[in-house]
């Protein structure tokens, strides 16, 4: 469902949806009508085609004997594999928006909320505003630093305050190592060093993943409300003075949202 709802930003940039399953026909006509599924579905009973690509999930037993591991495989129009995204675990998704988030950084389109910060701008947008549990989440900072300052990369020595993106720990969410762009090298002529520094505009990318735990499926409900709180820490210089260290408070908010259980008829249903 969340796939149908990105189809049209997908195809933005020239880029078709199927999916496979290792669901009967019946069972995907029955799915397509009721959640109005308008790309196609491809069924995989014997899950040859799952077992070709190499993500078949041989821990699945009884009736989910043959799904595949939850995920995508990003085809070139000459049908060469560029990139696959996929989870071990059934629960964990990317979600649509997501994948587009990863494949187009650009294109990150969830409304955006300055920051005010001293010495630089700050901006904050997000991948999705809703998700379901075990779906994964893209934070983004955009980070603006005027001309002629910078700020000093993570992996700076020598007695530099770094930045640093720092998510508070929430029961209702999993966190993953924010993702850095590359620095680029300044040299400090009057004292004879060079340092990893960012300058300019660069984005800061922080995944997240809605718990999938019983305890947070049970407090959902029809839907609950998330506040994903961190603090951003960073101390900006010019070419004359550094800065007294600095940080500023930043919030996402994120919609989780039940599982859906509606099944198909029981007559078509996996036995």
């Amino acid at each position: 469902m969340q796939l149908q709802a990105a189809k049209s930003r997908f195809e933005g940039q020239g880029i078709k949806l199927a999916g496979i399953s290792y669901d009967s026909r019946a069972i995907l006509a029955d799915f397509s009508e009721r959640h109005r599924i308008d790309f196609p579905l491809l069924a995989d009973p014997g899950s040859k085609t799952i077992a070709s690509y190499h993500v078949l999930n041989e821990a699945a037993t009884g009736i989910t004997s043959g799904m595949a591991h939850p995920g995508f495989v990003y085809l070139d129009p000459s049908g060469i594999v560029r990139e696959t995204y996929f989870e071990t675990a059934y629960t964990d998704r990317f979600t649509a928006n997501n994948l587009i988030a990863k494949l187009f950084p650009e294109l990150v389109e969830e409304t955006r909320r300055s920051v005010d910060a001293p010495h630089l701008k700050l901006t904050m947008a997000q991948s999705d505003r809703v998700g379901i549990p075990g779906s994964r989440v893209s934070l983004v900072l955009d980070v603006t630093v005027p001309a002629r300052t910078h700020v000093y990369a993570p992996n700076v020595t020598g007695g530099y305050i770094p930045i640093n993106l720092t998510i508070t720990p929430s029961p209702d969410i999993e966190i993953s190592a924010a993702r850095y762009p590359n620095p680029r090298t300044l040299r400090l002529e009057v004292i004879k060093e060079t340092v990893p520094v960012f300058d300019g505009r660069f984005r800061i990318v922080q995944d997240i993943k809605i718990s999938a735990s019983k305890a947070m499926i049970e407090s959902i409900g029809t839907g609950k409300s998330i506040e994903i709180a961190g603090i951003f820490k960073y101390q900006a210089c010019d070419d004359r003075v550094c800065y007294p260290p600095t940080s500023r408070p930043v919030t996402w908010r994120l919609e989780a949202l039940p599982f859906d259980r509606d099944r198909s008829p029981e007559s078509i249903r996996h036995k």
